[in-house]
């Protein structure tokens, strides 16, 4: 019997996921977990440094910048536009010299990401200053010294994120979808264990502790696809490398942009009181678990087979499959910003509603969280959006769109924080309008690269998906109200917890009735893999359909 369980456990590993829905289902499921063990993680934080520690907070989080600045610059920029579709390519010629390309990148991506992290090393003070120029000397030391630690962690991640890059292109989801689990279960750990001995140190040793286990959970799987790490591989000329070199500097210019925008909140919230970086990161971490858990996961299952349709030049099929995955996301993320809405309060409360965290932090984070659920719709599509054009081996357009995007935005930061005085609110407020702009010109550039989508396939679901959300807003709000003023004393959990699944649970209900009136055929296709959950092992088995036969222009 147990033979059996580790063989069953050993096929699930390995086990290809070639269609979309499927290999988005894996992820979905992981990325849940890993969300709500992140929510679980920022809850213990609150609960371990609000009440008087919340500046030492704001600090941990502003120190994650610049580390995170050169990995999203060098990893990213190489794995999101380049890497996977180049790598891809020679996996289906010659799967040796596909690992020579990998290995030549790996150590050309290495090496920088080395030399600009001892530069960040050395030169912490002056930097940290440089990003957060309204903390206190004593503030900037701390920072200083977090940066310095954390520096250690991205090196692990530089290594592990090609990895990813690597088990995804053989279409295998599970082991790196649960790699980020394991992250944020070493961030857990430190700060259980280490906090009460290290204090603030205590989560930062938790990050380095949570890269190293998501670069371990993924050796095994890398090793028995056949990846042979060549650590004198250093092929410049060759062409898989200078094509991953080609098309990832648009791409790292776009994520260089993009730095800008994530920069702009530490540059402004060190200004503001104590514990404002921290609250605009707990409501962004509310936003981003259905961006990630729907909009991520299905925009990155789609690219494997949006960049099989371009490279046939099927262009049919290429639309066919971006309309389902993006009418996929809007159909699961619309819903989700509704109840995130209407019940704000209530879910933080729920997540991070510990005796240190006060009822101003809560009403704050609450605000805060309102103004970026307009932003959960535009940021997940987004994701589908600029895989579209990646697959379209385009990384320019999506360069030039987020720049202006990002320039929107620290515009209007800097005027709704500073200039009217919105504080944290103001930054929440301009990375909605921004998002929902980038968004709107990337559809329209996309719509233009690929000649035109149908005009009916495209206006008819999106209205029918937004009076549904609009309804089930309503169905939501009612029964909240009603239960918090007459039935439940909702100083109670428990009590809490239950106003907020019943009036979840309404709305989805009204959500799906409206589904069925107004025959949006998306329900139909999540219908098909609720049923097939009892039957898991069917979601992880191979299947050469891709998502969505049953969508129709009308429909």
């Amino acid at each position: 019997m147990v033979r059996n369980i580790f063989k069953n456990g050993k096929i699930i590993f390995l086990r290809r996921q070639t269609n979309i829905l499927s290999a988005a289902f894996v992820i979905m499921v992981t990325v849940l977990v890993s969300g709500l063990l992140g929510l679980f993680r920022d809850r213990l934080l609150a609960g371990r440094f609000f009440g008087g520690g919340e500046w030492q907070l704001d600090v941990y989080f502003a120190a994650f910048r610049l580390p995170d600045m050169i990995f999203q610059l060098l990893v990213i920029g190489a794995l999101s536009a380049a890497f996977i579709p180049v790598f891809s390519e020679y996996l289906e010629k010659n799967k040796n010299e596909a690992y020579q390309v990998a290995s030549s990148i790996i150590n050309i991506v290495l090496t920088f990401f080395i030399l600009f992290g001892l530069l960040i090393f050395i030169f912490a003070p002056q930097l940290c200053r440089l990003i957060a120029p309204s903390f206190s000397p004593e503030k900037i030391a701390l920072m200083s010294s977090l940066t310095r630690l954390m520096l250690f962690a991205q090196v692990f991640f530089c290594i592990s994120n090609f990895l990813t890059g690597i088990i995804q292109s053989n279409q295998r989801f599970l082991v790196p979808a649960l790699a980020p689990v394991a992250y944020n279960l070493g961030i857990i750990f430190g700060i259980i264990a280490l906090t009460p001995t290290f204090g603030i140190y205590g989560p930062t040793l938790g990050v380095v502790i949570g890269a190293l286990l998501h670069f371990l959970v993924q050796i095994p799987l890398a090793l028995k696809l056949g990846f042979s790490y060549l650590p004198l591989s250093w092929e410049f000329s060759h062409p898989g490398v200078k094509e991953i070199v080609r098309l990832m500097l648009p791409r790292t210019l776009a994520l260089a942009v993009s730095q800008i925008e994530a920069t702009v909140p530490v540059f402004l919230a060190s200004s503001l009181m104590a514990g404002s970086l921290t609250i605009f990161y707990f409501a962004q971490h509310l936003m981003n678990l259905p961006v990630g858990l729907f909009g991520a996961t299905i925009g990155q299952a789609a690219l494997p087979a949006l960049s099989q349709n371009s490279a046939k030049k099927d262009w049919q099929e290429f639309k066919k499959t971006f309309l389902s995955s993006f009418f996929q996301i809007l159909y699961l993320v619309l819903p989700a910003s509704a109840i995130l809405l209407i019940l704000r309060i209530p879910t933080v409360r729920l997540v991070f509603g510990t005796k240190n965290f006060p009822w101003q932090a809560t009403i704050l984070t609450g605000k805060t969280l309102a103004l970026f659920t307009i932003a959960i719709f535009s940021q997940s599509i987004i994701q589908v959006l600029v895989r579209g054009f990646y697959a379209l081996r385009n990384t320019k357009t999506p360069l030039l769109i987020g720049a202006f995007g990002v320039a929107i935005n620290v515009f209007l930061s800097v005027l709704l924080t500073l200039r009217l005085g919105f504080g944290v609110l103001g930054l929440a407020a301009a990375t909605s309008i921004a998002s929902f702009i980038h968004a709107v010109l990337l559809f329209v550039f996309l719509d233009r690269k690929v000649r035109g989508f149908e005009r009916k396939s495209v206006f008819i679901p999106l209205f029918k998906m937004s009076l549904a959300t609009l309804v089930t807003a309503v169905f939501l709000w009612i029964p909240m109200r009603v239960l918090d003023r007459y039935i439940l004393d909702t100083t109670r959990t428990i009590n809490l917890i239950i106003l907020t699944i019943l009036a979840s649970s309404i709305g989805l209900g009204v959500y799906i009735l409206c589904s069925l009136i107004f025959k949006i055929g998306e329900l139909a296709v999540f219908v098909g893999l609720a049923k097939k959950i009892g039957q898991w092992r069917k979601i992880l088995s191979e299947s050469e359909e891709m998502i969505d036969s049953t969508r129709t222009p009308q429909s």
